[in-house]
């Protein structure tokens, strides 16, 4: 499975490298949570990998999706955090706009990183 941030990344070389396993033996020899979970969530929302989704921006877009009709976008609000979650994802600067061919080929494109999030 492709990382989405620093957090998955971390995971995979502490288990190839058997720290997890290690890890793992004491949580559980002494009854407590390592915490590993958590940290690697933290890490990848702090440090999320171009290309791949955050969980807030996939609730976002599974919220958007749900409600788009396919012609309008409700919101100036909606429209500027489609084009920051693209512009993050996608390493771009595009400004906002109006131009209807531009915001479907960006919501296009979102979609798919969407399609991508929900098979992993």
């Amino acid at each position: 499975m492709k990382s989405k941030g620093l957090g998955d990344t971390v995971a995979k070389i502490t288990k190839a490298t058997g720290i997890k396993k290690v890890v793992d033996t004491i949580a559980d020899a002494t009854n407590s949570d390592c915490g590993c979970d958590k940290r690697q969530s933290l890490l990848n929302k702090w440090f999320p990998y171009k290309g791949s989704l955050t969980e807030e921006e996939h609730a976002f877009l599974k919220s958007f999706f749900d409600k788009y009709n396919g012609t309008t976008i409700k919101s100036y609000i909606e429209r500027d955090r489609l084009l920051e979650i693209s512009n993050r994802v996608f390493n771009k600067k595009e400004k906002p706009t109006s131009c209807s061919r531009c915001l479907g080929d960006m919501l296009n494109k979102l979609k798919k990183e969407f399609l991508k999030y929900e098979e992993a």
